[in-house]
Formats: structure tokens, C-alpha cells, sequence
């Protein structure tokens, strides 16, 4: 449960002020890791249309966008930079189904409990762990963020942090989450000369331990793989095994 030294730079991902400062140099969208035309099998599986959305660390992404375009209702996005969040709005303003807060993903008090069906992070976490006191801002985050959740709710993490440094977090009993697994390629990744894997594996739950762990002698494929974890929320009454255990496929409607 330590920071990601590793996978950081210089630059503290966890401050609004170093991120006021890109978004105000950088007015262009940008979709950290995956766009959704990759994530769509994920989140057609696992979201209705119908639910109500939280897009956490929403930055100048067009994911939501682009989930309101594919029958989207409602998703309310927030992000600790004031800059990104009016850039948003005001590019947004003729979207209803399309919110914009300034908020801390530390603390989302505005919000009562068990407001979301679902809470979308695509890098927010890994910022954090980027951060100072990074395993304790990783705690306060996942805290709501479970708070937020209802019974049976969705937290979808797109992460670059394979089960190790992710589970320590999510499989913590207090958030009572099932979680499963799915591995997917960066863009762009060309599949070694011979490989004999097909895209419908990348739309499979990679087989984990009980701790969530990949198995001994899995293959990345892709050394820069993302990792999604899909965390549900179990209602303290209910059996686990609440997921659907139909497959994906890369045409869900």
C-alpha cells in the first residue's frame, strides 16, 4: 500500500494547481489510456443506460460524451481543477445529461449516501498514488467513493497498477466489494508475429487468486497492458455472485 515511485514523475498528480496549469496550456481534449470506443464492451456489460453516473477525474476527457451519444443518461463529473471543470461546462452547456462539479475526490460530502449507480475512474487513482501521502489519499478516495455507491453499484477502474498494487486497496473488507479483473492492451499495441490470441480474450475475466492476484505464469501480452477492475458493491445481505456471468462480446447494445 505504498506510493507508485515507479510509475511517477516529478510532477505531483494529486495538486489542482499543477493541474489548473496543463489544462490551462493544453485546451485540447485528452482521454487518459483508453477511449471509449475501447471501454464500451465494459460498460455496456456493466452500466444501464438508465444509471445515474459519477465520472470521477473527468479532466477534458470526451468519455462522457461519448457514453451520453451511445443513450447515456446522466453522469455527473468532477474534478479538483476549477479550470478544466468550466472549460467543461461551457462546452458541455447544451448536454443535460451532462454535469460539472469542482470537487476533491477525497471528499465528496456535497454528495449523500448511496447517490450513484456507478463510478467511473480512468486514472484518478493512479494520481493520487502519484501524490504525496499518497495510501492515505487512496483511503479517503475509495472511502466515498464506496459511500456514494448503492447496493449492487459499480466502481470501473482503468488503472496502469496490476493486482498488486491495486488490490491491497480495493479487496480491503471495509468496502465489501466484489471485484473481477479484465486485462486490455494499450492503443495501438500490435500482437506479436504468431500469437495465437484473439480480441475476445481482452473481453474475458482474467482467472485471479484469492486475493485477487493473476495466477502464477500468466502472460502479459502487452507489457503496458491497463487493467480493469470491476468492483461491485455487495449488499451486506446478499450472496456474492450478483455479476452476470454471460460473456462479453465487442458488440454489446
Amino acid at each position: 500500500m505504498y506510493r507508485d515511485v515507479s510509475s511517477c514523475n516529478s510532477y505531483n498528480y494529486g495538486d489542482a494547481l499543477y493541474w489548473d496549469a496543463r489544462y490551462i496550456q493544453e485546451a485540447g481534449s485528452f482521454d487518459w489510456y483508453q477511449r471509449y470506443s475501447a471501454l464500451r464492451p465494459f460498460v455496456r456489460r456493466y452500466i444501464p443506460t438508465s444509471s445515474r453516473v459519477l465520472m470521477v477525474g473527468c479532466g477534458n476527457a470526451v468519455m462522457s460524451e461519448d457514453m451520453v451519444k451511445d443513450g447515456y443518461e446522466e453522469i455527473m463529473n468532477i474534478d479538483i481543477s476549477s479550470v478544466a471543470i468550466e472549460m467543461m461546462r461551457r462546452k458541455h452547456e447544451h448536454i443535460h445529461q451532462l454535469q460539472y462539479m469542482q470537487m476533491d475526490v477525497k471528499d465528496m460530502s456535497f454528495f449523500p449516501d448511496e447517490s450513484f449507480d456507478c463510478v467511473i475512474d480512468k486514472g484518478t487513482l493512479d494520481s493520487l498514488m502519484c501524490g504525496t501521502d499518497a495510501p492515505i489519499s487512496a483511503s479517503r478516495m475509495l472511502g466515498e467513493v464506496s459511500r456514494l455507491l448503492k447496493p449492487g453499484g459499480i466502481y470501473m477502474l482503468i488503472t496502469y497498477g496490476d493486482p498488486t498494487v491495486r488490490m491491497p486497496h480495493l479487496g480491503r473488507p471495509v468496502y465489501n466489494w466484489k471485484v473481477e479483473l479484465y486485462v486490455i492492451p494499450r492503443p495501438g499495441f500490435q500482437k506479436p508475429a504468431g500469437s495465437t490470441s484473439s480480441a475476445k480474450s481482452y473481453l474475458e475475466p482474467v482467472p485471479t487468486t484469492e486475493k485477487g492476484l493473476l495466477l502464477p505464469g500468466f502472460v502479459l501480452e502487452d507489457p503496458d497492458s491497463h487493467y480493469i477492475y470491476i468492483c461491485e458493491k455487495m449488499d451486506e445481505t446478499a450472496e456474492l455472485g450478483n455479476i452476470p456471468a454471460y460473456p462479453l462480446t465487442s458488440d454489446v447494445l
